[in-house]
């Protein structure tokens, strides 16, 4: 896919702005980000859009990231460090902050349990409060589901049509993970990329990591495809590391 360094910022600066606002992101307010004219904004939209990788919701209104977008967004992220990032610098530096607040909440909760069980538990439920999200763990043949509120007072879910797809995703999601068992560490399923519950636009994160339960237990979120991926990320894949040296 031939993308310039610019529209990958511009790009970059729509997710993480929608992610924040969950309002269409327009050409004057990215205009102010990179000191360029709103027609010249327009211009790279308009390539973006050709890219499939974001789309205009409504005649007049800014843009919003496609599930392509997303894809694009968390391969970088997956395959950069923080000083190859694409985003603004103020903005790297707020997410290393914000990373160092939650690995040590992260820390302190494992560290505090003294039952395999209770550890991952904890660390779910600190998930949730880090990430809004809702937060799961397979625990032996039992999947631990945590912060069910979180999820559905998000702006996404007042779509009943939405609630029921996601309830149906979670339905089936502890045979699905027993069955398929994904095998990379960090596994990201986005939108239509979730085997189960297609038609649900939400993104489930989830980190595998070896427990005396078994040797392919999952810890993770299921959120909005409008979320912050780069501190999901890096917090699930931390949960994770740290309860397999933990436990």
């Amino acid at each position: 896919m031939e993308i310039t360094e610019r529209q990958k910022n511009i790009l970059c600066q729509i997710i993480e702005e929608y992610a924040e606002t969950a309002s269409p992101v327009g050409s004057v307010m990215l205009s102010r980000l990179f000191g360029v004219s709103p027609a010249t904004i327009r211009a790279e939209m308009s390539k973006l859009e050709g890219l499939g990788l974001i789309a205009q919701p409504h005649t007049s209104a800014g843009r919003v990231p496609t599930d392509a977008g997303y894809r694009f967004y968390v391969n970088h992220l997956d395959g950069a460090s923080l000083e190859d990032d694409f985003s603004l610098p103020e903005k790297i530096e707020a997410r290393k902050k914000s990373f160092e607040r939650g690995t040590h909440a992260l820390t302190v909760r494992i560290n505090s349990q003294s039952r395999a069980d209770s550890a991952i538990r904890g660390a779910v439920d600190v998930l949730v409060e880090l990430t809004g999200n809702l937060g799961l763990a397979t625990i032996g043949e039992q999947l631990y589901i945590s912060g069910m509120s979180k999820l559905f007072i998000q702006p996404e879910f007042m779509d009943t049509r939405r609630v029921r797809a996601v309830a149906k995703l979670l339905d089936n999601l502890e045979p699905w993970l027993r069955e398929v068992a994904p095998g990379e560490p960090l596994n990201i399923f986005i939108g239509h990329e979730n085997p189960i519950g297609r038609n649900s636009e939400v993104s489930l994160i989830i980190s595998k990591f070896r427990s005396p339960f078994s040797d392919r237990s999952y810890i993770g979120v299921l959120g909005p495809t409008r979320q912050n991926y780069s501190k999901v990320m890096s917090l699930v894949r931390f949960a994770g590391n740290m309860l397999e040296e933990i436990l």
